[in-house]
């Protein structure tokens, strides 16, 4: 099949696939006339990245997830392990923007409002005034 068949049937545009491709995560076998001729496989792969990245992993740990599954012999803790990490990325963010939400409502609070120039928000940004 053709890239617009595989992206159609993957759910990734063809961009991404030509990228995936350079990358060598997927290997398309070429035809004759030297387009890309992806096969069930390459669009199974094609879904399994998708997925693997909607879930939030990188490319490097999406690679390193097709190679666990493409092993018979892995071990499922590998994999827990990857997963694990991932979570506690994601912990962190969440922290992260908790404590952004919270000095932003803090920096609101402070701000009047209104048609004052005054701005607590802007000079906390700004981490001092502009020298005149």
């Amino acid at each position: 099949m053709n890239i617009g068949e595989a992206s159609r049937r993957s759910g990734l545009p063809p961009k991404t696939i030509r990228y995936y491709e350079e990358i060598g995560l997927v290997r398309p076998a070429r035809a004759e006339n030297g387009y890309r001729a992806y096969r069930d496989r390459d669009v199974h792969i094609l879904r399994f990245l998708q997925r693997s990245r909607s879930l939030g992993f990188s490319i490097d740990e999406a690679r390193k997830l097709i190679a666990l599954y493409e092993d018979d012999n892995r071990h499922s803790e590998d994999v827990r392990a990857m997963v694990r990490r991932r979570i506690a990325e994601i912990d962190r963010k969440i922290e992260e923007l908790r404590t952004l939400k919270r000095a932003l409502g803090e920096l609101t609070d402070q701000c009047p409002g209104g048609a004052s120039p005054d701005c607590p928000i802007l000079e906390e940004i700004a981490g001092e005034k502009l020298p005149a």
